[in-house]
């Protein structure tokens, strides 16, 4: 199946977020208008039951699941059982119930952390399950494991159509900017602004040698869009297991990251190197291929993404400081 008219009904799980609210816009901007989304004290994903009733009395066509607990290092590492309970919960209720309503189609978000820590560069999505986890966000990694696995198995067993797409790291507006629980470049971002004068210090964990690579959710959104309106036999055909990786092709380190932020910001702030604290997984280099061989790339150049962030940042500085 692929989206074939405007009128199909499209549930975006987690549309407020900062990736679901891209699909939102993307697919809307497509002109498909029957989208539906609800807020988590509308409808707690994690509760099986009212996950069901709702899937049950909207019947959508297709299903984008996009909702998830996420953070970076510092959240994984304070809070694991709530990152990989609630992964499991929201992603095995709403699969389970898209299966129970017979949607047309689902694609699950994942995230390229699903990789060994040393795993081949760039990494294919044969590489899954082939080594041990980075430590430092192996509960979020798990739970996204689990959840492209639950779509490879509601595919095999009963011949769902059921696709996952695996991004990078991603940033992009409506990102969390809190220093606690944010990945870097969101902190990064924060942290110069915060910082402008040369007396000013920004403390980066780590090395900074190890090498990432960053997606905007723009594009993100695109490849979800691309995706619904690729038939099932054409991915099955370059994505046999139904999985695909999303990214750009290219990576940076974390210290030369950290001077291009400085730079779009204008901070004059100086860089300092925590090494008490963890590098994590050394690089992570997705390959692209799969999503190429369909005819999709991403378009969003990362001085180019990182201003659109910085702009909004701007916008939205006394909402986020505030909130």
């Amino acid at each position: 199946m692929r989206l074939s008219s405007s009128s199909q009904k499209i549930y975006v799980a987690g549309h407020r977020g900062m990736v679901g609210s891209a699909v939102w816009s993307v697919l809307e901007n497509a002109g498909y208008s029957n989208l539906i989304g609800k807020a988590s004290d509308e409808v707690d994903l994690r509760d099986q039951r009212a996950t069901r009733s709702f899937m049950e009395a909207e019947a959508p066509d297709v299903v984008v699941v996009a909702a998830a607990r996420v953070g970076g290092i510092m959240a994984n590492d304070r809070y694991p059982a709530d990152f990989l309970y609630d992964n499991l919960a929201i992603e095995a209720n709403v699969i389970e119930a898209a299966h129970r309503v017979g949607v047309d189609r689902l694609v699950f978000l994942g995230s390229t952390c699903i990789y060994p820590k040393h795993a081949p560069q760039p990494m294919m999505e044969d590489h899954l399950l082939t080594g041990e986890l980075e430590p430092t966000n192996e509960w979020y990694a798990i739970a996204k494991i689990a959840g492209h696995k639950l779509c490879e198995a509601y595919h095999r067993q009963h011949g769902d159509d059921m696709i996952t797409l695996m991004p990078t790291n991603l940033y992009g507006p409506e990102d969390n900017f809190d220093l606690e629980t944010s990945h870097v470049l969101p902190a990064l971002l924060r942290k110069f602004h915060e910082a402008p004068d040369p007396d000013d210090t920004v403390t980066l964990w780590g090395t900074g040698t190890p090498k990432r690579e960053f997606l905007h959710s723009q594009d993100l959104a695109d490849a979800v869009r691309f995706v619904l309106e690729t038939s099932e036999d054409r991915i099955r055909e370059v994505a046999p297991d139904g999985m695909l990786n999303v990214g750009v092709g290219e990576d940076i380190s974390i210290s030369n990251l950290a001077g291009l932020i400085r730079d779009v910001t204008g901070s004059n702030a100086s860089i300092e190197y925590d090494e008490s604290k963890p590098d994590g997984t050394p690089r992570k280099l997705v390959d692209v291929s799969r999503m190429q061989k369909l005819g999709w790339e991403a378009e969003t150049g990362l001085r180019e993404g990182i201003q659109d962030v910085y702009d909004w940042y701007r916008e939205h500085e006394d909402d986020i400081v505030h909130a």
